[in-house]
């Protein structure tokens, strides 16, 4: 067997392409990644990456050595998690607050009645908690899913498009028609642009207003009437369904953000986790 360290190195080094995300993971240096995976080319005689100035591609036979590795490594990430997990205890979350009270909340009761011996702890928090801190079993953010030290599994992509209260929405016939109305923003700052570009729409200026750092604030904007949001729908499904929001244009653009279930590597192979896992997915899909 090569030296177990040396392998821990090249596979988070694969995994990431970088040794200094790669060092930031296994809490080293970045020094010594290269160092082990130097010595671990040397052990095998095989060239695992090609190395052009600071970027990093694995070789055809590296990229082979990663698919093999990467499942060991979790396998027996989570014998280690099983033999440590508690006897009993609550699940915990830590969720974004938008998502917390546009989505989750609303639904908590579906997961209660599916797994009624599974209690939940929910804490509500836009800070991505430390891979260090136990404080939290899972965690559910918005982004593009790279969190160092953390294993993200996609749970959904995001969608955008025009959302407004029932008294707006009668104002607007075509999407040219937003030139009356004012836009409310939210992140990504250029959202309102591209939606715009690809309905066709002619005439309407994308001016400076009312803008949230929050996505569930915007939605309540929305619903009070203060002007269209650019919302996510994911987040506005509620409020579609119960019509407090109308969807006037049936246009959307996709989000760069997605939905991602987030949590410490090792995976751990807990039932409960396993099961709330499962209903996310099985909610938002």
């Amino acid at each position: 067997m090569p030296p177990l360290g040396a392998l821990r190195a090249f596979e988070a080094g694969a995994r990431h392409l970088s040794f200094t995300r790669a060092a930031a993971e296994l809490c080293v240096t970045q020094a010594a990644i290269s160092h082990q995976v130097r010595q671990l080319e040397d052990w095998l005689g095989v060239t695992l990456f090609e190395r052009r100035g600071h970027a990093l591609r694995l070789t055809a036979r590296g990229a082979a050595y990663l698919r093999e590795l990467t499942p060991a490594f979790d396998r027996m990430s989570e014998a280690t998690a099983r033999l440590h997990e508690r006897d009993q205890g609550p699940l915990r979350l830590t969720v974004l607050p938008s998502f917390a009270t546009c989505w989750l909340l609303p639904r908590l009761e579906s997961f209660r009645r599916a797994h009624p011996d599974i209690t939940l702890h929910v804490s509500s928090s836009a800070e991505l908690w430390d891979f260090l801190d136990e404080r939290f079993d899972l965690g559910i953010r918005s982004g593009l899913g790279r969190w160092t030290g953390l294993k993200a599994e996609l749970l959904s992509q995001e969608t955008l498009s025009p959302l407004c209260s029932p008294a707006l929405a009668r104002r607007l016939r075509k999407p040219s028609d937003l030139a009356r109305l004012p836009l409310l923003h939210d992140t990504p700052k250029d959202g309102w642009r591209r939606w715009l570009d690809a309905s066709g729409a002619e005439g309407v200026e994308v001016r400076p207003g009312l803008s949230f750092d929050d996505a569930s604030l915007v939605l309540q904007a929305a619903r009070a009437g203060l002007g269209v949001a650019l919302g996510r729908l994911t987040l506005a499904s509620e409020d579609l369904r119960g019509g407090r929001l109308i969807q006037p244009f049936e246009q959307a653009v996709p989000n760069d953000f997605g939905y991602w279930v987030v949590h410490p590597r090792p995976l751990t192979a807990r039932e409960d986790v396993t099961a709330f896992k499962a209903w996310l997915r099985a909610e938002l899909n």
